[in-house]
């Protein structure tokens, strides 16, 4: 809705995803997991989503998904009502948009859900907010059209290095349309801009247009033809290249994204020197060429009894901090063993 002065207003309402048929390996008893019982008195109140994985595109990896209570991951679902371009919001049949992540684990996807029509033997009941007919169980039945998905929702890279961003889609079989286009976007501290885009009709193995904003960035039109994988590549990367990378695939009316965050590192060069006054001797460290620069410096000093080392350690963001820590530990143990 629309509050005052323009303001968008959005509710959020608690809602239940059922995810049915999900891949299980040969060696895991479905003793082991607890199936979804619906109530047994359908209630108009609630939003029960019911989709079969079986019938919809492969969700990759969605085994996680199985085991992600017990391990204690949290699971970020939302839903939210969806219209293709060109159709009304009260079209029939009705689309969801949903985002499903765990946390701890690089799984991430953009499904697209489309109703199912329902059986009219009797007269149907009504959920009420979303004022659409639901199955004998009182669930809301649907089948998956389109995904996103990206198995890397964060990577690390070194300045002036190299880097593959994922992110790949998949389809019903009887497609969605022939063109596919994919627009990978950068988002930083408030500005934005466009970074490589491709259109493929895919009943054209020539038919491909590549415009690309930065040098270095590239797409394998083989490979999103043939796997729907439109992962992006770039080479020499800068200190600009860093932030939330959008990754954004049409297929005919729909479309959906991803997004995955890009940190770019360089580790310091880091000297000693020390300078002899009368009384006493001065060791300075020197660092520099180093990113992020939000970095810290610390000294650490091991016993006479354990050694006579002084060491120096250097941390930007814990990476550098975990990695000091294993230092200093093994020198330790290595100097008691000894």
């Amino acid at each position: 809705g629309v509050g005052l002065g323009g303001v968008a207003l959005f509710t959020r309402t608690p809602s239940t995803l059922v995810l049915r048929d999900v891949p299980v390996g040969l060696d895991e008893s479905l003793d082991t997991l607890t199936p979804f019982v619906p109530p047994l008195v359908p209630d108009p109140d609630l939003l029960l989503f019911e989709t079969k994985v079986s019938s919809s595109p492969d969700i990759p990896n969605a085994e996680v998904l199985l085991h992600a209570d017990c391990n204690e991951q949290e699971v970020t679902c939302e839903i939210s009502r969806y219209t293709p371009r060109g159709l009304q919001e009260s079209s029939d049949p009705a689309y969801f948009m949903v985002f499903l992540s765990v946390e701890g684990l690089d799984f991430s996807m953009s499904l697209i859900l489309q109703t199912l029509s329902v059986e009219k033997h009797q007269p149907a009941l009504i959920q009420k907010k979303l004022s659409l007919p639901l199955s004998s169980s009182g669930t809301l039945q649907t089948k998956g059209i389109f995904l996103v998905f990206s198995n890397k929702k964060s990577v690390l890279a070194p300045l002036r290095g190299d880097i593959l961003l994922n992110c790949g889609f998949k389809q019903e079989e009887v497609p969605l349309g022939a063109d596919v286009g994919v627009e990978w976007r950068l988002q930083h501290r408030g500005k934005g801009h466009k970074v490589l885009e491709m259109k493929k009709n895919l009943d054209d193995t020539k038919g491909t247009v590549l415009h690309g904003e930065r040098k270095g960035s590239s797409m394998d039109a083989a490979q999103l033809a043939s796997q729907g994988n439109v992962s992006m590549s770039l080479t020499q990367l800068k200190v600009a290249d860093e932030g939330t990378y959008i990754c954004t695939v049409s297929v005919g009316r729909f479309h959906a994204q991803q997004v995955i965050q890009l940190h770019i590192y360089q580790p310091p060069q880091v000297s000693l020197s020390d300078e002899k006054l009368k009384t006493s001797q001065t060791l300075s460290c020197h660092s520099r060429k180093y990113y992020p620069l939000d970095a810290q410096m610390q000294w650490f000093y091991l016993s006479p009894h354990v050694s006579n080392w002084r060491i120096l350690f250097f941390s930007a963001d814990s990476y550098w901090f975990v990695l000091g820590f294993l230092i200093i530990t093994v020198l330790f143990f290595y100097q008691v063993i000894k």
